[in-house]
């Protein structure tokens, strides 16, 4: 085989390897995830016993920071608010606690000591169906809890 001939041997060989390798940078790149910081409060603009924001619109993959501005605050999932296949969440007290979000919908978050208090907030990741939003409204909470959920629910777009 002449030097030529085996020059073209090796294209032919090599082809589709770089036919490969050019198709991976041809494909989108995926959005970067990004971090969203939730300062969990005794007082803030909405009144005592928050979190700021309470209402957070995120994608799947960013990841939910919620930060113990104030002590005594801890934040974790509402189990009958999580959407399927989510993973639950439950911070220590006065620890910073992350969350990625993994699924679309809804995602009821609350402070347990301040839960009667109605420190509540709410994550919406991606559009959430229609039934996801009536289930998020069905969910029993306590009175001050329910009221502000039920403030957050009404932002869901």
């Amino acid at each position: 085989m002449t030097r030529g001939e085996q020059r073209g041997v090796r294209m032919v060989r090599f082809a589709p390897v770089s036919i490969a390798a050019l198709a991976l940078l041809a494909a989108p790149l995926p959005a970067h995830a990004r971090d969203i910081v939730v300062h969990m409060k005794n007082m803030g603009k909405d009144g005592a016993m928050v979190f700021e924001p309470a209402f957070i619109k995120a994608k799947v993959g960013d990841r939910i920071v919620f930060t113990p501005t104030d002590p005594s605050h801890n934040a974790e999932t509402l189990p009958a608010m999580l959407p399927a296949g989510a993973t639950p969440m439950k911070g220590a007290l006065n620890k910073e606690v992350a969350m990625t979000v993994s699924a679309p919908g809804l995602y009821g978050i609350k402070c347990m000591p301040h839960y009667s208090m109605g420190m509540v907030a709410l994550v919406q990741v991606g559009q959430p169906a229609a039934a996801d939003l009536v289930a998020a409204k069905a969910v029993k909470l306590p009175p001050l809890a329910a009221k502000r959920m039920t403030a957050l629910l009404a932002r869901v777009r």
